[in-house]
């Protein structure tokens, strides 16, 4: 069989599969009924500061080809994290990637200055949360914002930084562009679209949020136009999400340009496909005649633009 290793940068995986934050905790149900080393990696869920019991109920809700979410980070607060969760995570023997939120920059700052344990192989700054009122998607749409914030990052830490972008702008490669001046070593896109259901008995939106954030298959195409997007605006690699459910919609994400790829909404309807997905990735990727899954990233050929 192909070759299943890739490299983000300067963290190496065994293969490119693994799970969005948000949508598989911290692996612990997980690892009960599956083999985690399945995975190249695991990221967490997203840790702040301080601990977030998150928005009221009810706060999630199905869509036609996804789901709806305003969860509001919730997590407990750094401190636990560190003392409790990542002695766990590390049992894994998996490269650890931490989620790291906040509603202003010396958030970032403080969460990034505690990262200090090797296990920890990169920092994912999420810029792109819509369910929260502050912070997040509000620095995370203005590239000047963007590019201050990743900097302000790198003065305190070496770790790979990866800067999770939302697809609710304009354009995606102004983001993506000022993350990478910003000192950027990868970019995570796309997280969630935001959106609202409502239910016509009630005549009130389904969640207590009014809006939250759309993923699923029904995002597929937006992610993978941005993901294509950003490959040819920016020279550091991506880390590629959103609808992703077979190994088909994997592999176009690799073409698209991304380097390895993130599973969120699948994992609450197929928790096993993860752990499958780097080989079925593989055996289709030998198909279609490439000599590792490293080959794929990058490898689509658009049309030329024409008259």
């Amino acid at each position: 069989m192909i070759e299943k290793k890739v490299s983000v940068g300067a963290v190496d995986l065994a293969n490119p599969v693994l799970p969005a934050s948000g949508c598989f905790g911290y692996g612990f149900e997980m690892a009960r009924h599956y083999d985690m080393t399945a995975l190249g990696g695991i990221v967490s869920k997203a840790v702040t500061l301080e601990t977030r019991l998150g928005n009221d109920m009810p706060r999630i809700a199905e869509t036609p080809s996804g789901l709806l979410n305003a969860i509001g980070l919730e997590n407990p607060g750094v401190h636990t994290f560190m003392k409790v969760l990542l002695p766990q995570l590390k049992r894994f023997k998996l490269p650890i990637i931490v989620n790291l939120a906040g509603n202003q920059f010396s958030d970032y700052v403080s969460l990034a200055e505690q990262m200090e344990d090797p296990a920890i192989v990169a920092l994912e700054l999420n810029l792109s949360c819509p369910n929260v009122k502050s912070g997040c998607m509000s620095i995370g749409s203005d590239p000047r914002e963007v590019e201050r914030l990743v900097a302000a990052v790198r003065k305190v830490s070496d770790k790979n930084l990866w800067v999770k972008l939302t697809p609710n702008v304009t354009d995606i490669r102004e983001i993506a562009v000022a993350a990478e001046a910003g000192g950027a070593d990868a970019l995570s896109l796309t997280n969630t679209l935001v959106g609202m259901m409502i239910d016509i008995k009630t005549r009130r939106p389904v969640l207590n949020n009014n809006t939250g954030g759309l993923s699923g298959p029904a995002i597929l195409p937006v992610a993978l136009r941005m993901v294509s997007q950003c490959y040819q605006a920016v020279s550091i690699p991506l880390v590629g999400m959103g609808g992703i459910a077979s190994a088909e919609d994997a592999i176009a994400m690799m073409m698209a340009g991304a380097s390895a790829i993130q599973v969120g909404s699948s994992n609450l309807v197929n928790p096993g496909l993860i752990f499958s997905l780097a080989s079925q990735m593989q055996a289709l990727a030998e198909k279609l005649g490439f000599s590792s899954l490293a080959e794929v990233t990058g490898s689509l050929d658009l049309w030329s633009n024409r008259d």
